[in-house]
C-alpha cells in the first residue's frame, strides 16, 4: 500500500547495538543509501518492517544522529512486548531489515516562539531530542510522560535553557493542561507526540480551549494503548 503512495524502500544493515536502560535499546545501522537519496530534517522518521508470526508488521522510528557522509544512523526502541522490541533485543551486526520512507517532513516554526513547548514520552524521545536541535539556543519546556523509574535514566539531550518536567502517566493530561495556560502566547508553538488518546486530548485542548492557531501546533499519536 505504501508503494502506491510513492514510498521509497531501503534495506538497513545493523552495525551494532547497546542497552541504554533496562527498557530502552539503541541499534546502529548503515543506511542502504537512504540519507544521500532523501537528505535529513529534524524529527525524520522511517517505517521498519518486522515479521509478526509470518505477517508483515510496520512501526515508525525517528533517526538518531544521522550522518550523511558516513551513511549511518541509530534508532532507539522503547522496549515492551511485541515483534519490534523482540527484533531489537536480538539485533546483531550483519542483520538486515527493510524500511520505507513515506510521509516524513518538518517545517521550522515561523516566527520562532520565545519558548518551545514539547510534550512526549519514551517512544517519542528521539524526536524530542531532534526537535530541540532545530533552534539550539531556544528555551524549551518538555513535559515527559513516565511509567517506570528507569525512565529518569533515558538519554535526554537537555541543556541549561531546557526545562524537563517528568509526569506520571495517569497525571499527564490534566497536569499538562494546567501548566500550558502559563506559557501560551501569540507566538506559541506546541509539539505533541504521545499515545494516540493522550495526543488527541491535548491537541484538542490546545486548539479549542487555548485557541492556538492550527499551524502553530504539530501533533502525532505515536502508539495506541492496549
Amino acid at each position: 500500500m505504501l508503494k502506491l503512495f510513492r514510498g521509497k524502500d531501503f534495506v538497513f544493515t545493523v552495525t551494532g547495538a547497546e542497552q541504554v536502560t533496562e527498557r530502552y535499546r539503541r541499534v546502529h545501522f548503515s543506511d542502504g543509501g537512504l540519507l544521500q537519496a532523501i537528505g535529513v530534517h529534524p524529527t525524520m522518521w522511517v517505517r521498519l518492517w518486522f515479521d509478526n508470526a509470518g505477517k508483515p508488521h510496520q512501526r515508525a522510528y525517528t533517526l538518531v544522529d544521522p550522518d550523511i557522509d558516513a551513511g549511518t544512523f541509530s534508532l532507539e526502541f522503547a522496549l515492551h512486548d511485541g515483534c519490534a522490541s523482540d527484533w531489537s533485543r536480538k539485533a546483531e551486526p550483519g542483520d538486515t531489515i527493510e524500511a520505507t520512507v513515506q510521509g516524513t517532513g518538518f517545517e521550522v516554526p515561523d516566527p520562532l516562539p520565545q519558548r518551545m513547548l514539547v510534550i512526549g514520552d519514551p517512544a517519542s524521545l528521539p524526536a524530542i531530542n531532534s526537535l530541540l536541535s532545530v533552534a539550539p539556543k531556544l528555551p524549551a519546556t518538555i513535559w515527559f510522560e513516565t511509567t517506570h523509574e528507569t525512565d529518569q535514566e533515558l538519554p535526554f539531550r537537555i541543556e541549561d535553557h531546557h526545562e524537563l518536567r517528568t509526569v506520571p502517566r495517569d497525571e499527564m493530561v490534566e497536569n499538562v493542561k494546567t501548566d500550558l495556560r502559563e506559557f501560551i502566547g501569540p507566538d506559541a508553538f506546541v509539539w505533541i507526540a504521545c499515545d494516540t488518546a493522550t495526543t488527541r486530548a491535548l491537541t484538542s485542548y490546545v486548539l479549542k480551549d487555548l485557541a492556538v492557531p492550527k499551524h502553530r501546533v504539530k501533533s502525532l499519536g505515536y502508539w495506541r494503548a492496549a
